[in-house]
């Protein structure tokens, strides 16, 4: 598809950027519009889409409250001792969407992911939600610019995403059902790790093991540990797909942790946890995209912990992939 055609909008949110030694986010991510450069680390894309969810929610209106975010935080990270503002990320804007047509803004944001992997085929890809039914579309939109590689997913949840959409569509609870019944992804490549409590109904797990869909409890994960468990699952991929994409839906903290997101639950993931797994994710060369969904700002509490945390999960993903994988190939 050609870009200039795309379903893409500038971002309708901002800053105002100053280049200084104190860099903040919002000083440091570029919009792709006002620059010339061509060869980006990372690209940055919006699908704010919530018309789609099962819960309410208001995930449409993350795109730009992650934006807003950005003035609170700096390119350097303590914990490795590392800045990371030679990392070129450019955002990219948000994919259009139709007022009420669900399907035409699916297809949508396939056609921009489809665009946007074209021109920046070397980038890291990241989708910001909107809910959980934007990841089929965008892995859809890469399959078509790579349709003889094969595709699998490492998938932080709650839930196990693998409804039927002949019970209300093609919503947020049937991303990885819609990919797998659509052979874009097999269910031997699927890993979900997170899933905890009284929240996947029994028809769900007897679908997830007619499709061999690996499952990962929270209760497992503690036991064998984060770095462990990663690290033996992103080997077990890399032998078998050819590019890794990571989905996060932030339902998977538990509720104290992220009380702004749609279907919110209680005996969930700690955030120090999620930014141990990114961490640790963000070394493995086999990952080309990765998105992060179903934040509510109308849901979450007065200062936003929500929103603050996805934009930390964000940037811790990005240090360890600066760190491992461009300062690495850098120094080669």
């Amino acid at each position: 598809m050609d870009y200039n055609k795309a379903p893409i909008d500038h971002s309708p949110f901002d800053w105002q950027r100053t280049v200084h030694q104190d860099m903040k986010v919002k000083d440091w991510i570029v919009p792709q519009w006002q620059s010339e450069k061509k060869d980006w680390n990372v690209v940055l894309l919006g699908a704010p889409l919530s018309r789609s969810s099962i819960s309410v929610s208001g995930a449409s209106e993350f795109p730009n409250a992650f934006r807003q975010s950005w003035e609170k935080f700096s390119t350097y990270y303590i914990d490795e001792d590392i800045d990371i503002r030679e990392l070129t990320v450019a955002d990219i804007g948000n994919v259009k969407m139709h007022v009420t047509d669900i399907l035409r803004c699916h297809q949508h944001i396939e056609d921009a992911m489809e665009s946007v992997a074209e021109t920046y085929p070397n980038a890291l890809k990241v989708t910001i939600g909107g809910d959980h039914s934007v990841t089929a579309a965008t892995i859809r939109g890469l399959k078509k610019v790579m349709p003889e590689k094969k595709i699998g997913i490492l998938q932080l949840d709650t839930h196990l995403d693998l409804r039927s959409t002949d019970d209300h569509g093609p919503t947020n609870g049937t991303p990885i059902r819609q990919l797998i019944e659509g052979r874009v992804i097999e269910g031997k490549h699927v890993y979900n790790i997170g899933l905890h409590g009284f929240y996947n109904a029994p028809s769900l797990i007897e679908a997830a093991n007619d499709y061999e869909v690996h499952r990962i409890r929270l209760k497992e994960l503690r036991q064998k540990g984060i770095e462990q468990t990663i690290q033996d699952i992103l080997s077990v991929l890399m032998e078998q797909v050819d590019f890794i994409y990571v989905t996060v839906d932030m339902d998977v903290l538990d509720i104290s942790y992220a009380p702004g997101v749609p279907a919110s639950t209680p005996g969930g993931m700690r955030s120090d946890e999620l930014f141990e797994i990114l961490y640790e994710v963000g070394k493995c060369d086999g990952i080309g995209a990765i998105d992060f969904v179903c934040i509510d700002p109308t849901k979450d509490n007065s200062v936003q912990a929500t929103v603050k945390t996805t934009t930390y999960a964000f940037l811790t993903f990005l240090a360890s992939f600066y760190q491992h994988r461009v300062k690495k190939f850098e120094a080669l």
